[in-house]
């Protein structure tokens, strides 16, 4: 039987800090190995999930005005 996430993860949790930071760093990369058609695909797919989360009243939404202030001051 095919190893789980849950198995890998528990696995990837017990190597020592250095080996954990390399197995980071190639997983990080290889999602940059996606195609543009494959990246838009998963933009839209959680563009629909956070819009369906929305619309079930299970987050909430604010003006982009506010946001781009509330950055500004943070970075300011």
């Amino acid at each position: 039987m095919p190893a789980t996430l849950s198995d890998i993860e528990e696995q990837a949790l017990r190597l020592p800090l250095s080996d954990r930071a390399v197995l980071a760093q190639r997983l990080l990369a290889s999602l940059d190995e996606t195609d543009e058609a494959e990246n838009e695909r998963l933009w839209v797919e959680e563009a629909e999930r956070r819009y369906q989360e929305y619309v079930k009243g299970r987050i909430s939404s604010r003006p982009a005005s506010e946001v781009f202030q509330d950055a500004f001051m943070r970075f300011r």
